[in-house]
């Protein structure tokens, strides 16, 4: 779902998200939690290392950041390989400022 479609539908302000208009911004999911909150998911998995993963993590380091901003929105991340053992501190620099990073393990144990 784009962030213009989330604006439209939930009557939110995303504008931070998309540099004022200029990047469209898409999510892989977007549902509404049980208190009402808007939770926008990306889900990706990295078989293999590079720099990919090191430019993910500090893209979504800054989504979450821009994202604190704006009232009743989340962003949620979902992701896990073992491409992640070789980028593991950046990882680690956006677990720190991300309350909703998951990976697999979390899933199965019940934690969302």
């Amino acid at each position: 779902m784009y962030a213009p479609e989330v604006e439209k539908k939930f009557g939110l302000n995303l504008s931070s998200l998309s540099n004022d208009g200029r990047a469209e911004k898409r999510f892989d999911f977007v549902f509404v939690g049980a208190l009402g909150t808007i939770s926008a998911c990306e889900c990706n998995f990295y078989s293999g290392g590079g720099s990919k993963l090191n430019e993910t993590a500090r893209s979504y380091k800054t989504l979450t950041l821009e994202a604190k901003g704006i009232n009743n929105f989340e962003f949620v991340w979902f992701t896990d390989g073992v491409g992640w053992n070789t980028a593991r501190h950046n990882l680690e620099e956006t677990f720190d400022v991300l309350d909703n990073l998951y990976n697999l393990e979390d899933l199965n144990s019940g934690a969302i």
